[in-house]
């Protein structure tokens, strides 16, 4: 959309309306501010509407868990890889890497301006280290300890947000239409571990990569992505009990979401 003139037009329209309205009412809204009794910028409800889930932590948390989980559960089996299984300590011996040695700057998941409008060096970003197989045991949910780390310090960052209160967030996971099961899975994760908060709404993202799954021959046509996608959540809006822990999986998914895909059905069958 940012390549569209029509699009660019009318955001450098408004972004100079908006500065417009700083040099104008800026003191008046600060008057207004401190106006309020028992209000200031720490005492108002904050919402990041833009979280990818695999991103929810800062680099300095993730490292943090990264090094905990490998002092305390070194021997933990972990990943499947050439033909083995590996131990959290094994995979890190198979890196040359040690607990010492990692430090934010090796981490390396900082999105900085070198990532700007390149998708290809910000994706590398969710790589730990660089390593995808970091990424597959930390960040992952449908891997060999079905997403127990990514649970665990989801938790912790849920609890953060309920300890400050004010700070809510809206947590994007995807779901990318590869198969039917996609679903239950994820809800079964999210449901079995407890992920719940009264600060944090999760919404779904579905990645455009059609393309690279018809050419990998994961589908055969678009057709198979939108039955992935939209079957078991019919299904779960008809009988939410062929579904039970995705039915209890989108209650907690932003409402607009939920009742999107129930007006879809409609529409298309005319119940």
């Amino acid at each position: 959309m940012f390549a569209l003139h029509a699009t660019t037009g009318y955001g450098f329209l408004r972004n100079y309306k908006f500065r417009l309205h700083l040099l104008l009412n800026a003191d008046r809204e600060f008057v207004a501010q401190k106006s309020a009794p028992h209000r200031d910028f720490y005492k108002i409800r904050k919402v990041d509407t833009h979280i990818h889930h695999s991103a929810c932590m800062n680099q300095k948390h993730l490292l943090r868990f990264i090094k905990s989980k490998l002092r305390k559960e070194p021997d933990e089996v972990v990943i499947f890889r050439d033909g083995k299984y590996m131990t959290l300590k094994e995979v890190f011996e198979s890196l040359d890497l040690t607990g010492y040695d990692v430090n934010v700057d090796l981490l390396d998941v900082h999105a900085e301006k070198s990532a700007f409008h390149r998708f290809d060096k910000f994706n590398l970003k969710y790589n730990p280290c660089g390593q995808s197989r970091l990424r597959e045991i930390f960040l992952k949910q449908d891997n060999l300890i079905q997403g127990r780390f990514l649970a665990e310090v989801t938790k912790q960052v849920l609890l953060d947000l309920e300890a400050s209160k004010y700070q809510m967030a809206e947590y994007r996971i995807s779901v990318y239409g590869r198969k039917q099961s996609e679903w239950d899975q994820l809800a079964s994760w999210f449901v079995n571990n407890a992920l719940y908060s009264k600060n944090a709404v999760w919404l779904i993202q579905l990645p455009r990569l059609y393309n690279i799954y018809r050419s990998m021959g994961i589908v055969t046509s678009f057709q198979n992505i939108l039955d992935n996608v939209f079957i078991p959540l019919f299904e779960a809006t008809v009988d939410p009990n062929c579904h039970p822990q995705l039915h209890l999986f989108l209650n907690q998914v932003r409402q607009s979401v939920y009742l999107c895909s129930l007006l879809f059905m409609l529409v298309c069958f005319g119940a």
